[in-house]
């Protein structure tokens, strides 16, 4: 007799339209349901896209007739209608892929002050030196410290076809609010003006061909999130947190955040985990293992842990991260490991 993770694991060999991850990565498989070798699958899809669900139905039931003893297969796919929104259309109806980029990733936190955009550069860095192409996004149109972290400040110059060409440094292509005005001038804008920057650093910065862009969200989840959300598809988000309960309890948000728009959850990275002092003693300052825990509980991968070191604080400061200047070191190694996991999870 067929069971439920028989049928599962059948259906991780349906791909969403366009994307590399399955309809059961993705978390669209809602209800399986076997008797006397007739199967009944119901999807639902956050998409209002006619072909995607005729294509995922189609080949759902043919690779489930292909399992043995299955005589009868109804496969439902469920969407949102056009009018989704209370009074208004889908909100994920403007998505667009964006053209030469092949996977998009967030990297998020629930709160601020846990290594966020530390763990995005040097992310970025690791993934280029293991021989990707590399962007990074920062869309922390408030606190902008990529271009600190990265080392650079010009801005960007404009292609023939009138498109912003992004600076780079590493190797990685970089996008940023902080490229676009004075170190000291605030940003005080409302909503729709974060949503149309966030927009046009998808559509008219002109990123090449890329094998990864890499998007450091400010904390929470409020305009950035959902602007990113509804203006590209997301190919996973990865979280940072510490090892405190402070922050882990935010990561629930976060991690909720992501589910109600579909985008899988790639991993955990616990940053901060321990401190080796001069001795050889090691000292968790926030508690130790908070993170690989999360994990477990919510069911997603832990992709690492990045210990405090002296030189990551430095390197970001010198613009010049830890993962450049001490790849071969502790420091190094532990990004380049998250960066190896996280290159694992996209496939």
């Amino acid at each position: 007799m067929l069971t439920e993770e028989q049928i599962k694991n059948a259906l991780k060999a349906v791909k969403y339209p366009g994307y590399s991850r399955d309809v059961v990565s993705f978390g669209l498989v809602k209800q399986i349901a076997t008797k006397d070798g007739a199967v009944s699958v119901q999807m639902e899809l956050g998409s209002t896209n006619p072909e995607a669900a005729q294509h995922i139905k189609a080949d759902a039931e043919q690779v489930l007739r292909a399992l043995p003893g299955v005589t009868l297969v109804h496969v439902e796919v469920r969407q949102p209608t056009p009018a989704a929104g209370p009074g208004g259309p889908d909100p994920w109806a403007g998505q667009n892929r964006v053209p030469g980029i092949k996977r998009v990733v967030a990297v998020a936190s629930g709160k601020g002050g846990v290594g966020k955009s530390t763990v995005a550069a040097n992310l970025a860095c690791a993934l280029q030196r293991l021989g990707a192409r590399v962007g990074l996004l920062d869309c922390d149109i408030y606190g902008p410290t990529i271009p600190l972290m990265m080392g650079i400040r010009e801005r960007p110059t404009i292609s023939d076809e009138e498109k912003m060409v992004p600076p780079v440094s590493h190797g990685v292509k970089l996008m940023s609010i902080g490229f676009l005005i004075d170190d000291d001038q605030p940003v005080i804008w409302r909503g729709p003006m974060i949503m149309k920057t966030i927009q046009q650093f998808l559509t008219v910065v002109d990123w090449g061909e890329l094998d990864y862009l890499l998007v450091d969200l400010p904390p929470g989840t409020g305009d950035a999130q959902l602007s990113l959300c509804q203006t590209v598809p997301l190919d996973g988000g990865v979280i940072v947190t510490t090892p405190q309960e402070a922050s882990l309890g935010v990561v629930r948000k976060g991690i909720a955040m992501f589910q109600k728009v579909n985008v899988p959850i790639l991993g955990l990275v616990e940053n901060m985990s321990y401190f080796t002092a001069p001795g050889g003693q090691r000292v968790e300052i926030f508690g130790h293992g908070g993170g690989a825990a999360e994990a477990r509980r919510q069911s997603v991968p832990f992709l690492g842990e990045i210990p405090i070191f002296t030189e990551i604080r430095e390197g970001g400061d010198r613009g010049v991260p830890v993962v450049v200047s001490h790849r071969q070191e502790e420091c190094g190694r532990a990004f380049v490991e998250v960066a190896e996991a996280l290159r694992q999870q996209l496939g």
